[in-house]
């Protein structure tokens, strides 16, 4: 089957090319390194199916495009749909796959990386030692035993997140609209409400899908209920949390630390190299000048372990297609 991929860089290529030889798909996969948008869907005229990633955007009028151009398939390579328009899909007859399930050890060590960066000032140390500065003034950390822990979605991904931050001797605190039975059998974990959770957590991190009931769940009257000094992790998705309040956050001084590794506006940001261009963003500038708030850029599902799950996952949902077979990942 010939498939337009959008958003490649040269890793997708490398493990998408191995999965699709080794398991003898020999589907004829065309790249693109062009996001996929409106002005972009023309270029896959004559593809049956089109495989994208988190920034690209299968909005209505991308969809109609694609759909009057022949494309009958959106193979996602991620598990977020949230940018796909899948009422328009379905009108539209395009059916819609993606990957529900790649390591979920990448995202969670990701996540307790920020941390550790954070706490411990490693990246400000990194620069220090490069510059011959041998001066622990400003490098203070806390222990993270007996801290307490907030974990919002305890899915795959928040319940790895929470055994390892278990194993550093925290007490973990839950939320989930849908509790996993695991969570409370590790020692020194419950589930609490949400302003509870607020209200006690020293660290709170996020684990959950994007949905509109979770859209800015960190905002204003979420940060107001938070510990002074607080901790904020977001590896999940950027429109969780309102970018603006959480900078109000940290000049009142509020929140204390950041780590993120999305951004609520990064589908123009990440993933590309704008070390030559002025960024237009003045809030995105505004975040990553303060000194307590590490951003990585939407790297942490990058392990090798992540992407050969991610590249089997996509061709087996391309070929399922292909054969007529039930499409066991489609998205309704």
């Amino acid at each position: 089957m010939k498939v337009a991929v959008f958003s490649t860089k040269a890793y997708d290529r490398q493990f998408l090319d191995l999965e699709n030889r080794e398991s003898q798909a020999n589907h004829e996969l065309v790249y693109f390194e062009a996001r996929l948008e409106p002005k972009t869907a023309s270029l896959a005229t004559g593809f049956e199916a089109v495989c994208v990633f988190v920034n690209d955007d299968l909005g209505t009028e991308t969809l109609e495009i694609l759909a009057k151009d022949g494309t009958k398939l959106i193979a996602l390579r991620c598990t977020g749909f949230n940018n796909v328009n899948l009422e328009s899909a379905a009108k539209l007859g395009i059916k819609v796959v993606r990957v529900t399930t790649y390591s979920p050890y990448s995202v969670a060590e990701h996540a307790v990386g920020l941390i550790l960066m954070l706490n411990r000032k490693l990246y400000r140390a990194y620069n220090r030692v490069r510059d011959d500065n041998f001066s622990l003034d400003g490098l203070l950390g806390f222990d993270l035993r007996d801290r307490t822990v907030g974990v919002i979605g305890t899915g795959k991904i928040g319940q790895i997140f929470a055994q390892i931050m278990a194993g550093f001797g925290c007490h973990l605190l839950g939320y989930d609209a849908y509790p996993n039975e695991n969570f409370e059998k590790m020692g020194n974990a419950k589930y609490v409400s949400l302003e509870e959770l607020w209200q006690r957590s020293d660290i709170i991190s996020l684990h959950c899908p994007l949905l509109p009931e979770t859209k800015n769940l960190i905002n204003q009257e979420a940060i107001s209920q938070m510990k002074q000094g607080v901790m904020l992790i977001n590896t999940s998705r950027g429109k969780l949390v309102d970018t603006k309040a959480v900078i109000e956050g940290i000049k009142t001084g509020k929140i204390g630390y950041v780590g993120i590794d999305v951004y609520e506006e990064e589908e123009h940001l990440f993933f590309e190299d704008l070390s030559d261009t002025i960024i237009q963003d003045d809030t995105f500038q505004l975040l990553q000048s303060f000194s307590n708030v590490v951003i990585t850029a939407h790297q942490a599902f990058f392990t090798e372990n992540a992407l050969k799950d991610i590249s089997h996952t996509t061709i087996a949902n391309l070929t399922d297609f292909e054969q007529g077979k039930p499409l066991q990942n489609e998205v309704k």
